[in-house]
């Protein structure tokens, strides 16, 4: 997430080596302050992680309400590909 920390705070960043560090569209390279990487890297994690618990919330609710409509287990299962 870093990489995407570092295109997200400075976007004239065009490609990254874990080596030699940001570069811009010429090649040179551009400095980057580590702690607003950081920064924008936890924030980029939290954003990840609430998407995830989002995402299952979301599956548990369209379960539930498939099954106060009736259908059975096996019907949900069909229907959602495996909810």
């Amino acid at each position: 997430m870093n990489h995407q920390a570092i295109y997200n705070l400075y976007p004239n960043v065009v490609s990254i080596d874990d080596t030699a560090g940001a570069m811009d569209k010429d090649g040179n390279s551009v400095v980057v302050d580590e702690s607003l990487v950081d920064a924008e890297a936890a924030r980029l994690k939290e954003a990840y992680e609430a998407e995830q618990i989002q995402a299952e919330a979301d599956k548990a609710s369209a379960v539930s309400k498939l099954e106060a409509l009736g259908l059975t287990d096996a019907e949900i299962k069909a229907l959602s590909g495996g909810l």
